[in-house]
């Protein structure tokens, strides 16, 4: 059996996000949000994610940006629904898992639902909000 080592500085990140979006572009249900609705350019994209989960699990202080507000645009871009982010967390969960085992592993799959849930509420309130100004 082989033991996997738990997320441990920067590099882990790096190969687990490069992971976790192989996986993502490769899926039938998010790539179409990445590459057409957001046009993610990946060589500026991923620094970004690595800097954020960096500052998430090791509190690195590397990410300064809103990471609320790209996922409200999408949103709007094209509306997000549950089925996404449940498979954006499978897809996350997934990779780490496949990847790392660990106390920073489990922190990291449970910051990843704080964050999709979160999200969510967000994402909510602003299209419960919207029906009230329409009626």
């Amino acid at each position: 059996m082989i033991t996997k080592k738990d997320i441990q500085n920067r590099d882990d990140i790096i190969r687990l996000i490069n992971a976790f979006y192989d996986k993502l572009l490769d899926d039938e249900l998010m790539a179409p949000l990445f590459t057409e609705v957001a046009g993610v350019r990946l060589q500026e994209h991923l620094p970004i994610l690595y800097d954020f989960w960096q500052s998430v699990l090791f509190q690195a202080g590397k990410y300064s940006r809103d990471a609320m507000q790209p996922h409200l645009d999408l949103h709007f871009a094209h509306p997000l629904h549950d089925r996404h982010f449940e498979r954006w967390l499978e897809l996350f969960n997934g990779s780490v898992d496949e990847q790392f085992a660990g106390e920073k592993a489990h922190q990291a799959k449970v910051r990843a639902l704080s964050i999709a849930t979160v999200i969510r509420i967000k994402i909510h309130n602003l299209e419960k909000q919207r029906l009230e100004l329409n009626n």
